[in-house]
């Protein structure tokens, strides 16, 4: 695959991250813990200080923090003055109700203003935080709700009489439900959010906090059983600050625009902890995906680092490079994807729109942070997740019968990507699951169920899941290299491939595909499609079947949903769907 190589202009501001091999020589998590304050006096880490209130403090006090644009249109900044004195009002409004410290806080809600101001006041309280989706369904949500031993609910009007009304009774351990009005009743036994800051103080001071106390849970589903909660701690701030600055190349000028929404870990982690203990003016949009306010949202609001996922930037290729390049954006110089693999096509779609590729990057809910990215200063190849973060130790391995695992150091050969254990955002474990939580470990490794490879340059190149890869005729085949090629095709917009059992060969490659715009699904094109995998990929590797589809299943953070189109082939059971992105 043909790399691309940085542009000139694209490095018009020095990268943070110039020489990777001098960089990951000298770097210690000690040291970058040493660029963080810590709490005053020597009483800890605590996540909301280091975000907020240091800021707040000093000469960034009237810089703004956040620019939150509303679905209708109006604007609001919150300098981080503001937002230490909004979140200082939330942590004495749960100290007046009895919240302390370990108490799980839970939000509900759409990308508000009142959500950031929630996040950062119960870290200040020591109470951990947990975002559900908006998109949630009831029952999902009584789950996560229930599994994490929610004390307080933060939600709208609309949502609580959809989605929580008609659960509140199931939830016994429920203390406190705070409701942002919108104009109409306020139900039955909660408190108007609004109302309850209003006559709060807004001066608080953070308690002592151990960086190993829990501060964040994000709820993760698995192929089976119930949602994982993932826990974090507050040191996690050490590491959301150090990939912040090294993976999205974040400076102190930039405005920076993560599209995800808070209810997945990208949304929290990179959308509100990283950029704001950076001191970075981020961008919070509350309306849904549109190509066109997207596109306007770049250019007017002058975003210079964009953070989004393969599933918008997919989107976005529907409506063509032409709407891309009929709004200017100077100030644009980095972009960065995250969620699923980003397909070849989509990285070299970036320099026909924007003139700037789109730098993958991989990690998971457990990690907390960026792992492996493909940096401001590398030329990209295409397909590939990039190169580990300074003070990530990567390898690929192979798990023996006994639990050990090998290192696999052959170029090019397939393996699990496993991480060695230390780095400070690392879960540390699955709440009220530590048999789950040991499973997950073989000594001093992590093993992140994903099977990669490391290219003799050092670049890890992404599977596929252990549990998504084909075995056929006694190839292993990754979905997500048929994916890519599939959607080189002009025809095709998104793809799924699968193993579908097969009496001879045991499974053979059937791929869902939904096409762009312009397209009709017929006989025709899905022996056209064939071929060009075929002329790509070899007979063996390509797909036997092609079965079409308006659009596929995928998770909010934008991860086709391969195990739901085989169980939907197969007649099995769905398992959780309550992170799909529709229905």
């Amino acid at each position: 695959m043909e790399a691309i190589p940085k542009p000139r202009e694209a490095l018009r501001v020095p990268p943070n991250l110039a020489d990777y091999a001098a960089v990951r020589a000298g770097f210690s998590w000690e040291g970058a813990r040493a660029e963080l304050d810590g709490l005053p006096g020597g009483r800890g880490l605590n996540i909301a200080h280091e975000a907020v209130d240091r800021h707040a403090g000093g000469a960034l006090a009237d810089k703004v923090a956040i620019r939150w644009l509303g679905k209708a249109g109006a604007a609001q900044d919150y300098s981080f003055a503001r937002l230490a004195a909004e979140s200082n009002r939330f942590a004495n409004a749960l100290r007046a109700l009895g919240v302390g410290a370990g108490d799980r806080v839970f939000a509900l809600t759409g990308r508000i203003p009142q959500l950031y101001f929630a996040a950062l006041g119960a870290w200040k309280n020591r109470s951990v935080f947990c975002t559900l989706f908006s998109a949630f369904g009831p029952e999902p949500i009584r789950m996560r709700m229930a599994l994490g031993d929610a004390a307080v609910l933060i939600t709208t009007e609309a949502l609580y009489r959809r989605k929580v009304a008609q659960i509140r009774a199931a939830l016994p351990m429920l203390r406190h439900v705070l409701v942002v009005r919108e104009g109409g009743e306020l139900p039955e036994g909660a408190h108007d959010f609004d109302a309850l800051l209003a006559g709060q103080s807004d001066a608080f001071e953070i308690p002592p906090t151990d960086p190993e106390d829990m501060a964040l849970l994000h709820f993760t589903s698995g192929t089976t059983g119930t949602p994982k909660g993932a826990v974090h701690v507050h040191q996690a701030v050490v590491a959301h600050h150090a990939t912040g600055k090294l993976a999205l190349d974040l400076h102190a000028d930039d405005v920076f625009w993560c599209t995800a929404d808070p209810g997945w870990v990208t949304g929290t982690s990179y959308g509100i902890i990283a950029p704001l203990s950076l001191g970075v003016t981020s961008i919070v949009d509350e309306a849904d995906f549109d190509a066109e306010r997207w596109y306007e949202i770049l250019a007017r609001e002058q975003v210079s680092v964009w953070y989004t996922a393969p599933t918008a930037i997919r989107m976005m290729m529907k409506s063509g490079t032409e709407l891309a390049r009929s709004r200017p954006v100077p100030r644009l110089r980095f972009l960065a994807s995250v969620g699923e693999p980003l397909n070849p096509e989509a990285v070299r779609w970036g320099v026909e729109a924007f003139g700037l590729p789109f730098h993958d990057n991989w990690w998971q809910t457990e990690t907390g942070g960026i792992m492996v990215a493909n940096f401001a200063a590398m030329e990209i190849r295409p397909g590939s997740m990039g190169k580990p973060l300074p003070g990530i130790e990567a390898a690929v391995v192979r798990q023996e019968k006994d639990g050990t695992v090998t290192l696999i150091e052959d170029p090019d050969s397939e393996g699990e990507l496993a991480l060695k254990r230390g780095w400070p955002s690392m879960f540390r474990g699955y709440l009220g699951q530590p048999e789950r939580y040991a499973k997950c470990f073989a000594g001093d490794w992590y093993l992140t169920g994903d099977l990669a490879k490391r290219d003799a340059d050092g670049y890890l190149w992404f599977v596929g899941r252990k549990d998504d890869v084909i075995k056929t005729s006694g190839h292993l085949i990754g979905p997500f290299e048929v994916e890519s090629v599939l959607m080189e095709h002009p025809a095709v917009a998104e793809a799924g491939v699968i193993g579908k059992p097969d009496p001879v060969a045991m499974e053979v490659v059937k791929a869902f595909v939904s096409l762009r715009a312009g397209h009709e699904p017929s006989e025709a094109l899905a022996r056209e499609i064939m071929a060009h995998a075929r002329k790509r990929l070899g007979a063996v590797v390509a797909p036997k079947e092609i079965a079409f589809s308006p659009s596929l299943p995928k998770t909010r953070s934008g991860k086709i949903m391969r195990r739901l189109l085989k169980a939907r082939e197969l007649g099995l059971p769905e398992g959780d769907t309550s992170t799909l992105e529709s229905g």
